[in-house]
């Protein structure tokens, strides 16, 4: 069975098979019903069309500008694909009076080929899910739990300078994932697993002071995803071939603490989630793994929620990580589409106490010349790009070292991500003086 969850949803023969049986079915539920007149049938077509569009973006205000479900709009690739869902299931009501039992249960299973093509789609677009087993947890599952061989031990220095350094034996030919619950010891935080990646140099006989990577993930979501979404070992594992088996230690922890919660990654009414990922998060990741102490050479990175994230510990917290990477970021923290929602929520009636943590209001006020920021943007994702050259002016203006991309032919999804981390990982290497 393991060939099954091999199998790619994002290209490949699934995806194939879904748009062509998609089409199928949406084609039989086209085409009029015996007894009703193609130019009456075509006018309920039109019709049901309408009523999908007008309750999609309708339930989609709702979500946006009523009970605050996201903190930005949904993208029009992706609704219009719930539209289409959506409207075939209408056609299908449409058709059901005129019906034999047959043909209502051809009707229906076009419906769902029409609703599986849609969500292979909507998948495809934020390359969430690459594999069967990304659907349904299996890879995951079998992430061992990090063993105390693999932990700092007592009285343990960090390991020899990365300049010059060399393995002594033999090391994997890739890296490794585990998990491990990171405890919110001063933030009294009750989050999931984190997910950890060492890379092949860390069981290396000599094992060198290897540099820190924190990532978040997007929200909703959870540290899983930048191991689905973010092919998290497959990126660092190239990356560690072409520098010697060296790469970060990666820690992706969870602000969180479950699908929906959003902390804004900032200690408010909600949570002390800035605590957790400045205060518990490092000193874990010190006193539990084998990794260079000296923060200059540690980076916080994240997608979307993370990604804004990121920026903000690398604002607040320019110390503890002076390198940042940020994917489809957001200008500020959020937990709705209307500012004076997200401030109600976390800091009722003092407006200024969550003006004062946001990055833009620090970089204004702040230096940061021994700093770096890496920013993307999906090309396709007009909202996003806008808070890129937002980001990215003010923090040239506030003495970071920036590089920023509009990534061609990607909206928000994870691809924003995957085509620009292997530039973005050589930015970090740059800065912490890693030869190839």
């Amino acid at each position: 069975m393991d060939w099954l969850f091999e199998v790619r949803l994002v290209d490949g023969p699934v995806y194939w098979l879904s748009l062509i049986l998609g089409l199928a079915g949406a084609l039989y539920l086209l085409v009029p019903p015996s007894g009703i007149p193609p130019r009456p049938w075509l006018l309920r077509v039109l019709a049901g069309a309408a009523a999908a569009i007008a309750l999609v973006f309708a339930v989609h205000w709702a979500l946006i500008n009523v009970f605050s479900v996201f903190t930005a709009n949904i993208p029009d690739a992706v609704l219009l694909w719930i539209v289409a869902a959506v409207a075939a299931l209408i056609l299908l009501v449409l058709r059901v009076p005129r019906g034999t039992w047959r043909s209502r249960g051809t009707g229906l299973a076009a419906v769902l080929l029409v609703a599986a093509l849609s969500a292979v789609q909507i998948n495809a677009y934020y390359g969430l899910n690459r594999t069967v087993s990304d659907l349904f947890g299996t890879a995951l599952a079998r992430v061992p739990a990090l063993e105390r061989d693999l932990m700092r031990q007592p009285g343990e220095a960090d390991g020899a300078t990365l300049q010059g350094w060399t393995a002594e034996g033999e090391m994997p030919g890739g890296g490794a994932l585990r998990r491990s619950v990171i405890p919110g010891d001063v933030s009294g935080m009750d989050t999931r697993e984190a997910y950890i990646y060492l890379p092949p140099a860390y069981f290396a006989q000599n094992r060198p002071a290897l540099p820190v990577l924190v990532l978040v993930a997007g929200q909703p979501g959870g540290p899983a995803d930048w191991l689905t979404g973010g092919a998290l070992q497959s990126h660092m594992d190239a990356f560690a071939a072409a520098h010697g088996g060296v790469a970060p230690v990666v820690v992706v922890p969870d602000p969180n603490g479950s699908q929906s919660a959003n902390t804004m990654c900032m200690d408010s009414r909600i949570a002390r989630a800035d605590t957790y990922l400045s205060q518990d998060v490092p000193h874990w990741i010190k006193s539990t793994l084998a990794v260079d102490t000296d923060h200059r050479r540690w980076a916080a990175g994240g997608f979307s929620f993370g990604g804004t994230c990121a920026l903000q510990l690398g604002t607040r917290h320019p110390d503890l990580f002076p390198s940042v990477l940020s994917f489809s970021g957001e200008a500020e923290p959020a937990i709705a589409k209307e500012r004076h929602k997200t401030i109600e929520a976390s800091f009722p009636g003092d407006p200024e106490a969550f003006v004062r943590q946001t990055p833009l209001a620090i970089m204004k006020d702040r230096r940061f010349e021994g700093s770096g920021l890496y920013l993307t943007a999906g090309q396709d994702d007009p909202e996003f790009v806008g808070y890129l050259r937002t980001l990215a002016a003010a923090a040239e203006d506030a003495g970071f070292t920036v590089r920023a991309y509009e990534v061609e032919h990607t909206g928000h999804s994870w691809d924003t991500s995957s085509k620009r981390i292997g530039d973005a990982l050589d930015f970090l290497a740059e800065r912490w003086g890693l030869e190839r």
